[in-house]
């Protein structure tokens, strides 16, 4: 086992026999969207073991907004379901463990705890919502897409989608907090037909330029 896909298979479910270029395929290349998925329960181990990889995610001043709620049955699934649009609830209903993850819009006042200059920021952002807000927003973002990458980790399969009613979701699962539900994931293990066809991706050079500002 080289270096490099010992340091990748650390604190995931990979078999140390797997090298460097097979664990970044089962990260990325390989990976799917799953839409179904089998009653195998998602334990607690692994959803903490997924977020010990995914808490060193970069997050604006190291502010770390992201507030998820666990729902793995029960009254709080019917909950859930109502917030989703009508195509992707039986999706839901299906998946084991659902994760409810939402931005913590006034993080600023966790900052004096986790960023050396942080009362200075908090201070700044308290009259300034626009910054906040986005802060709070591409910070999560960022928080989630290393979620998703550290629950696969976990050798889980994960299912993102839109809330139809993001403020259903927060009266249900985060009522009285400044928290907005931004996506929901279904996690589990895959189940019969789990994946749909890959569709193409967006080519790099179509992505990335280089603007020619001085030209």
């Amino acid at each position: 086992m080289t270096e490099v896909s010992e340091s990748l298979s650390l604190g995931s479910q990979f078999p140390e026999s797997m090298n460097a270029q097979e664990v970044l395929s089962k990260l990325f290349n390989d990976a799917h969207t799953a839409y179904t998925f089998t009653e195998e329960a998602v334990t607690d181990q692994q959803l903490h073991a997924a977020y010990d990889l995914a808490k060193w995610a970069p997050t604006g001043v190291n502010g770390q907004p992201l507030r998820v709620a666990v729902v793995r049955g029960g009254e709080a699934k019917q909950k859930l379901l109502h917030a989703l649009p009508r195509g992707n609830r039986e999706q839901a209903q299906g998946a084991p463990l659902v994760l409810v993850c939402g931005a913590k819009l006034d993080f600023h006042h966790d900052l004096p705890s986790l960023h050396p200059r942080g009362a200075r920021y908090e201070e700044l952002l308290t009259d300034n919502d626009k910054m906040r807000t986005l802060i709070a927003h591409t910070s999560a973002t960022i928080q989630i897409a290393y979620l998703i990458l550290a629950l696969r980790a976990q050798g889980l399969e994960t299912g993102p989608m839109n809330p139809d009613d993001a403020e259903l979701l927060h009266d249900y699962f985060f009522p009285g907090e400044d928290i907005e539900p931004i996506l929901v994931i279904n996690v589990g293990h895959s189940g019969t037909d789990a994946y749909q066809e890959r569709g193409p991706r967006v080519g790099y050079d179509e992505v990335f330029r280089e603007p020619q500002v001085n030209a």
